[in-house]
């Protein structure tokens, strides 16, 4: 195996580093850790010969580990458990939004929040209606520790769990959030769990409430009372076929088999939408309930259309308070409004502006032209 390649080394190196004390993988181990060091089938086939297959799907590497030189400082069990695990011990709690009002499933996950039981839930729904902020403002209700964590496809178990770190010219294990979460007993809030990889796998253990060894170290964690999870997501783990979100990926069947439910958010009611939209123009300084009456019913067609096929795109809440942000500075309806929906192509922006100028007649046209101070005439 001299002439073994470098990739084929390196994954070598760290099958034996993640499992120390193995020498027979299966297939979807090792491709798994080759991947997750962005290494392709090129790079692990050499392993999988005929001289290394023990049974089907299983291969003993042992002979090929002989040849590789690892840091026994890390692969070595009892050496890692001596290692110093560190933590950081500040806590993190949601704060009470003055803008939030409760609605849809709110009322649901304080409940599951309360209960303390560990119960995993995944809510998706589409950008902007305020998955993220209901469960942010449910743990600020009942004041319990809250963690979130962005998932993006670069995010693998260093980020999740932690890893070794040089600190003060010792190396030491920093424990990561999910880790942390556990130890605390707070809620982890998985954000946008569906731009991850398969590198989110490493959750398969702890989505089952279980204690869960810390491979790296040798160290047991077990989750305090009160530990969950909970993930939001723009889709029900599928992908996208509509390809709105063409960042999200398909996640594993096992894995999205471990939440224990699921809740599909749907944007809030009129009324409802009316009370957040109102709490938001008092925050900014401003009050025009008719505008506010306006944006609302502008806002539900352009919905019952995009739901029948007859639009691409959306307002969704989120579009809706920045208009009312937009409209404190501004002090212009139309203006607000075309700022804010810049961001789509010019063919729907058009038909959005026409719509909201024929709900609300008599909005200004907006006129780009500035005078000589730089002031929108």
């Amino acid at each position: 195996m001299k002439d073994m390649k470098i990739s084929t080394q390196n994954i070598l190196k760290e099958l034996a580093t993640n499992y120390p004390d193995q020498t027979a993988f299966r297939k979807n181990v090792i491709e798994s850790t080759a991947k997750s060091m962005g290494y392709t089938g090129k790079d692990f086939y050499p392993m999988l010969t005929a001289e290394t297959r023990v049974k089907i799907g299983t291969y003993d590497l042992s002979a090929l580990l002989k040849t590789i030189e690892v840091d026994r400082k890390v692969v070595d069990i009892s050496s890692a458990a001596k290692m110093q695990s560190i933590v950081n011990e500040e806590k993190s709690f949601a704060k009470a939004d003055p803008t939030f009002v409760p609605w849809g499933a709110f009322h649901d996950v304080v409940k599951m929040i309360k209960s303390e039981m560990f119960y995993p839930v995944y809510v998706s729904g589409l950008s902007g209606n305020g998955k993220t902020f209901m469960v942010e403002q449910a743990c600020s209700k009942l004041n319990r520790e809250f963690i979130r964590v962005q998932i993006n496809p670069e995010t693998d178990e260093d980020d999740l769990l932690g890893g070794f770190r040089l600190i003060n010219g010792e190396t030491v294990f920093s424990k990561g959030p999910v880790l942390k979460a556990m130890e605390n007993g707070a809620i982890l809030l998985l954000d946008e769990i569906d731009r991850a990889t398969n590198k989110i796998m490493c959750l398969q253990g702890i989505l089952e409430g279980k204690p869960v060894l810390v491979k790296k170290t040798g160290e047991t964690i077990t989750p305090a009372p009160g530990f969950n999870v909970i993930a939001t997501a723009n889709t029900k783990g599928k992908g996208s076929e509509d390809g709105r979100f063409t960042a999200a990926s398909i996640i594993d069947e096992a894995f999205l088999e471990r939440f224990t439910v699921a809740i599909d958010q749907k944007f809030p009611s009129p009324s409802i939408e009316t009370k957040i939209l109102n709490n938001h123009m008092t925050k900014f300084g401003v009050e025009d309930t008719d505008f506010v009456e306006k944006l609302i019913t502008w806002a539900d067609i352009i919905r019952k259309t995009f739901y029948d096929d007859g639009v691409d795109e959306v307002i969704s809440t989120r579009r809706l308070c920045h208009i009312a942000q937009t409209f404190s500075i501004f002090k212009n309806r139309a203006k607000a409004i075309d700022l804010c929906i810049a961001r789509f192509d010019d063919d729907t922006k058009s038909a959005f502006l026409d719509l909201y100028s024929k709900v609300d007649a008599g909005v200004e046209t907006l006129d780009t032209t500035e005078d000589e101070n730089g002031e929108t005439a």
